[in-house]
């Protein structure tokens, strides 16, 4: 896909792979509003019929509630004079009757728009979660987690109240404006006139008010963002908070980042609540004219009492309406500004295309390879430099270094999170660049630093989604050293974990997740310093019996900070400030890298590692 063409992979609402095409249009701030536009008419799309039948009942219910005044005027001027009982009866019914139709009319229409809106948006948040598993490590980065939540949950839920807002108000607004003043220009033309003279005034101040309010609805969801993080943030770390009795601290700094979404809502706030307060006093004024200048007219015997009454009574409807509109303009601010950010998100363009496949693979390459592999988040400093190594089918490789020298970056890098800035990633002979990520990813069994765990049981923690019997969970859980603690659960493998698995150990939590890893025997396992929290002997059971296990038909990649963990690996490679400075066996590296023998000094003493 081009930067140029806006198309949307997704999954629709009942579950099937589809693409959102939204033509080659290159998003500006100029064009935006059109693309916002299109995004909610692509979403409307499968309810037009829906709509159509529910803005037809709007109209016929709000036409029931605009004829009522002028039946009421008829009563009085002309069938009230002539002192027929039955008459007045025959149209007081025929109110009634229009009062039912417009009630009924509004309200089945109100919840067919409620419907449309809830579907909708439904279909909206589906698309937009199913986007965000198709950003690339990038691109998240950039948008960063918090926003891409509150953008989930906050702007899909402002853009459904626009949309059921836009067709309850949409419809019944602008008839009972519009129809009103037709009505009233048949009645009383003079008066009409005076009404008509305001509306201008009225037009141009919500305009200029809603003009202003966009731009500080944006703000306010850019400061939301900033809260879902910071509560994120403390959700995550809440007993490292109390821990360290850092509870105040955090007290304040929520109070910042509270104090600022309170500030941009009530910039927000102010300039839209002045819509309501200027209608008002330009519709009162208004009125007083109308009864000024009605007053004249009946003493003057131009005009009759039932009219005027008929022209007050639509006036009022006016009103409401030109209020209706206002809270129209409100909720279009708002639900803009979140259809924009969530626009952004489902207008990102893939950064990490599948190249075409090679005509041929490399036949002699080892299983993977990294060949001369230069890497930089930011694109200035590089986080990886000149990076060669390679592991044959089967093998074990063990990636060894202090904290942020760039072990977990060579996973990524291996996974495809990121792309290469130079140089190239080989599997199986293949570029990983020309393998589908669907097909990429199912090579591997991961289990990463800082993985978690679901409310759920144990077997479905292991089995995560995947079409896996009992008997592989099991045999997962046994090579992993956990089927010793599920056992002793009383509920065994059906025990209910909580949210991150906080009802167990550090250690019981990572005999999970390598269960996961190993569950559905890949290709490919990594395990990214994944028994910081198990005890020597469990380490080395589990190392044994994965290596007795997936002998020659996995390959291994184990990273560590611990010796003991990787010293038993065919190839270990020694990372400082993302290069290599050591490559070979436990034995080799003790002789000839410095920098390892330190560590395995520090660790277990020179007598016992040598």
């Amino acid at each position: 896909m081009t930067n140029t063409e806006q198309e949307i992979l997704c999954y629709n609402t009942q579950g099937a792979l589809c693409l959102l095409d939204f033509g080659k249009t290159r998003f500006t701030e100029n064009n935006w509003s059109v693309a916002i536009v299109k995004i909610i008419l692509k979403y409307l799309r499968p309810f037009y019929a829906r709509m159509f039948l529910g803005l037809l009942i709007k109209f016929l219910g709000t036409i029931m509630d605009l004829i009522l005044p002028y039946i009421l005027a008829h009563i009085i001027d002309h069938v009230v004079p002539t002192k027929n009982i039955s008459m007045v009866l025959l149209w007081g019914c025929i109110m009634i009757i229009c009062s039912l139709c417009g009630m009924f009319g509004n309200v089945i229409a109100n919840r067919m728009a409620s419907k449309v809106a809830r579907d909708t948006s439904e279909s909206i948040r589906h698309d937009l979660f199913a986007k965000i598993f198709y950003l690339s490590s990038k691109q998240i980065d950039g948008f960063s987690v918090a926003s891409l939540e509150s953008r989930l949950t906050s702007d899909t839920y402002n853009i459904h109240n626009m949309l059921g807002g836009m067709q309850r108000l949409g419809v019944r607004a602008p008839i009972l404006l519009i129809g009103g003043i037709i009505v009233t220009l048949t009645l009383e033309p003079v008066l009409a006139l005076v009404l008509v003279s305001v509306l201008p005034f009225i037009a141009f101040a919500v305009w200029h008010i809603s003009r202003k309010g966009i731009p500080l609805y944006t703000k306010l969801q850019k400061a939301v963002d900033k809260m879902v993080r910071v509560v994120r943030e403390n959700a995550q770390g809440v007993r490292i908070i109390k821990a360290l009795s850092k509870t105040d601290y955090e007290k304040r700094r929520f109070g910042t980042v509270n104090n600022e979404v309170v500030g941009c809502e009530k910039k927000a706030g102010y300039a839209m609540a002045a819509s309501n307060p200027v209608m008002n006093l330009f519709l009162n004024a208004g009125l007083v004219l109308v009864v000024l200048v009605g007053a004249y007219r009946v003493n003057g015997g131009t005009s009759e009492a039932g009219k005027i009454i008929a022209f007050l009574t639509y006036f009022t409807l006016i009103s409401n309406a030109m209020l209706s509109i206002t809270r129209m303009f409100v909720m279009f601010s708002k639900g803009t500004a979140s259809a924009n950010r969530v626009g952004e998100v489902l207008h990102t363009s893939e950064d990490l295309q599948t190249f075409p496949a090679e005509e041929e693979t490399r036949k002699n390459d080892d299983y993977i390879v990294f060949d001369h592999v230069f890497f930089s988040y930011n694109g200035k400093k590089n986080n990886l430099t000149d990076i060669s190594f390679s592991i044959p089918k089967g093998k074990m490789l063990g990636i060894i270094g202090a904290t942020g020298s760039g072990k977990s970056t060579v996973i990524q890098l291996l996974m495809r999170f990121y792309d290469v800035s130079s140089g190239e990633i080989r599997i199986g002979g293949q570029d990983v660049r020309t393998i589908p990520p669907d097909k990429l990813h199912l090579k591997f069994g991961v289990v990463m630093q800082n993985d978690f765990l679901y409310a759920d049981t144990i077997e479905e923690n292991i089995r995560f989604g995947r079409d896996l019997s009992h008997e592989q969970i099991v045999r997962a859980a046994t090579l992993s050293q956990a089927i010793g603690f599920i056992t002793k659960l009383e509920d065994g493998f059906q025990h209910m974990l909580t949210a991150k698995g906080t009802n167990l150990s550090g250690g019981q939590k990572q005999r999970l997740l390598i269960a996961r890893a190993l569950a559905a025997s890949p290709d490919i396992l990594i395990m990214d310093d994944s028994s910081s929290a198990l005890d020597y002997k469990t380490d080395a059971e589990l190392r044994k019996a994965i290596r007795e296990s997936f002998s020659g038909a996995t390959t291994t990649i184990v990273i560590a900070q611990r010796i003991s963990t990787v010293m038993s690996a065919d190839e270990i490679i020694v990372l400082e400030k993302g290069k290599i400075q050591g490559k070979g066996t436990h034995e080799e590296l003790m002789d000839s890298c410095e920098i390892y023998r330190e560590i395995g000094h520090s660790q277990m003493g020179g007598a016992l590692v040598g």
